[in-house]
């Protein structure tokens, strides 16, 4: 009698231990959903308005230097800013203020600090910086975070990791490149090595992020999380990084100025608060879905924004606001149904599949 119930209790475990998982995966695609309608609404809002002039008429009156570097952080700000603010009214409506102060002052609170600067400021700069310098072929090369932060999650926390987690990671990675591959051609100019190594450090900073703040939401709410991300991230961007590129640029008073009308340009600031709130989810269902299937697969599955990304922006800037530009290749749709194939092999094993139908 005894055995039986402790074979039954196993059975059990093993059941809730399987739904969790699946949670996980279904968390971790749909992060990368959000990530997909966030940027396209974000780059929307870097058509309207005030930046429309910035980046259309007037854009002669600004530095080839200030449109590149100051323009493209500042933009990824005004985002941060208005997830942060998301995810302060949020955690304010469901009473979690004040763990959202008692957990910033905790050991798994800086961890989540310290995820977010490698994933915010540190990433954001370094990409920004690529693209300059070696033109489109870094998109492809981001893509690389959820190989490293597998190997990270292998490392730190001996998560696991099999020869057919690889190989799915791979084709991951591979369709990632597939889709890139789409946007490359003759755009980039000399400094094109410099660039790609600059790239690999905004691949490994988002690598970092997913596996760190997988751990720390792991140890606590993963929405208090989110919201010590998004705080630390547009901060340090709106205090730290855009007074740095304006310091660059040769003119201390451009970057506040700049950082006004951005804030004050209303068309523009519409799409940008449904950006910042497709973005709060976008990284708070990544984090979570790190925490509840692991870092390899969970970054995999969030990995699909390389897909979701240019669909959203063809469906939003093609489709419905006629923006020449953004219809999707036939190499993009392969490259989708590709990297589902990926994500299914990390997840299960394709002879489990055959066993069962044969039993």
């Amino acid at each position: 009698m005894e055995n039986n119930r402790q074979a039954a209790a196993l059975v059990a475990k093993k059941k809730l231990t399987a739904d969790f998982f699946k949670k996980g995966v279904f968390v971790a695609i749909l992060s990368g959903i959000c990530y997909g309608l966030y940027s396209a609404f974000m780059t929307l809002g870097m058509t309207r308005g005030i930046w429309a002039d910035w980046y259309g008429p007037n854009t002669a009156a600004l530095s080839a230097f200030v449109i590149t570097y100051l323009l493209g952080t500042l933009g990824s700000a005004v985002n941060d800013a208005c997830s942060a603010l998301w995810a302060l009214l949020i955690a304010g409506a469901k009473g979690k203020l004040g763990d959202f102060f008692r957990c910033f002052k905790s050991k798994p609170g800086m961890i989540m600090v310290l995820a977010a600067l490698a994933g915010g400021p540190v990433s954001s700069a370094a990409y920004v910086v690529g693209l300059q310098m070696a033109g489109s072929i870094v998109i492809p090369i981001s893509a690389l975070c959820p190989a490293i932060g597998a190997i990270l999650g292998r490392l730190l926390y001996k998560q696991k990791l099999n020869r057919r987690m690889i190989l799915g990671i791979l084709i991951c990675v591979l369709s990632s490149f597939m889709i890139g591959s789409t946007s490359l051609g003759g755009d980039a100019p000399a400094g094109r090595l410099p660039g790609i190594c600059i790239a690999f450090v905004a691949a490994l900073g988002w690598g970092i992020e997913g596996c760190v703040a997988g751990y720390g939401t792991a140890l606590i709410d993963y929405e208090i999380g989110i919201t010590i991300r998004q705080c630390t991230s547009s901060l340090a961007n709106l205090l730290v990084l855009i007074p740095l590129f304006g310091l660059l640029a040769g003119d201390i008073g451009l970057a506040p100025s700049l950082s006004a009308a951005a804030f004050t340009s209303g068309p523009a600031m519409v799409c940008f608060v449904i950006s910042g709130f497709f973005s709060l989810y976008a990284y708070s269902l990544w984090y979570k879905g790190n925490s509840m299937c692991g870092t390899a697969l969970g970054m995999a599955c969030n990995g699909a924004y390389s897909f979701w990304g240019p669909f959203f922006c063809w469906i939003l800037l093609g489709v419905i606001c006629g923006i020449d530009g953004w219809s999707l290749p036939p190499i993009a749709w392969a490259a989708a149904v590709l990297m589902i194939c990926g994500i299914l092999m990390i997840a299960v094993n394709p002879l489990d599949l055959f066993k069962k139908k044969e039993g």
